[in-house]
């Protein structure tokens, strides 16, 4: 009996999943943070992410130190994040554009929701297939 690698089986739709549960923790404080005086909007490159977090995960890794983490904050879970450029600067120094956040934050739902359903349907492929229906 062979045991099922389901690194092959879900592809980087798990780690795809991880990365915009990440991205929404990134934009729900930017949007908690809209009227804090000095705050800087951040965000991440989830192409980027997706594709270096993809590179990591094939390399062996022998030395948790391989991998270091940025100081500053600009890091979460190992993830880059960058500032977003105001379109419009702020007396108080916030970099936040709440309509902009909010919309950022919908889009990432979406896309969190449908690689929710596509892991579904791939587990659901998998048990009809143990199950031989």
């Amino acid at each position: 009996m062979s045991l099922i690698d389901f690194n092959k089986v879900l592809g980087n739709h798990a780690l795809a999943l991880r990365l915009r549960g990440r991205r929404a923790e990134v934009l729900a404080s930017n949007i908690a943070n809209a009227h804090t005086p000095g705050y800087k909007a951040r965000d991440l490159d989830f192409s980027a992410a997706l594709n270096e977090e993809s590179q990591k995960i094939a390399m062996a890794r022998t030395n948790r130190a391989h991998f270091s983490a940025a100081a500053g904050g600009n890091e979460i879970d190992g993830v880059r994040l960058f500032m977003r450029k105001p379109v419009q600067a702020s007396l108080d120094g916030n970099t936040v554009d709440i309509q902009r956040e909010q919309a950022a934050f919908a889009e990432n739902a979406v896309r969190y929701q449908a690689s929710l359903r596509f892991l579904k349907g791939k587990f659901s492929s998998m048990i009809f297939a143990i199950r031989g229906e």
